[in-house]
């Protein structure tokens, strides 16, 4: 992905971090955001060392990853830990707007959650997060 450049909100370009394994389309992260409010009720992990031990264990039912995380190292390995575990996982371009979604205080950011279930009224959402996220993947 070296090389390639994504457009971000006020019009400026930022290379893509080497933890973002595919481009995600603006309505692909309104939609990821949208279930994460739409799941509040739901057991949510926090930060990139709560994520990672979601993954390896093979608890999260789907992992988020901001895309303006800095260093962008602290989240490389979490992909690839994800892949190889069969855990679905998407981006979002703010860690911010991340951190909001999921109820912190406002200023606080957070690099990535991990959602540990899916309520079953929130299953046709899920359902269509993750179809776009496999037609962009593949």
């Amino acid at each position: 992905m070296v090389g390639r450049w994504r457009t971000e909100y006020h019009t400026r370009m930022i290379p893509m971090s080497v933890h973002v394994r595919f481009e995600t389309p603006s309505d692909l992260a309104d939609s990821i955001y949208e279930l994460i409010r739409a799941n509040q009720g739901g057991r949510i992990k926090k930060g990139s060392n709560e994520v990672t031990k979601s993954a390896e264990r093979g608890t999260a039912q789907f992992v988020i990853l901001a895309e303006d995380v800095n260093p962008p190292e602290l989240l490389a390995h979490i992909p690839l830990i994800c892949e190889e575990k069969g855990i679905p996982y998407g981006y979002v371009p703010s860690q911010e707007f991340l951190a909001k979604e999921t109820g912190l205080p406002t200023g606080v950011k957070t690099a990535s959650i991990a959602m540990m279930e899916i309520s079953k009224a929130n299953t046709e959402a899920f359902n269509n997060v993750l179809e776009a996220i496999n037609g962009i993947k593949n």
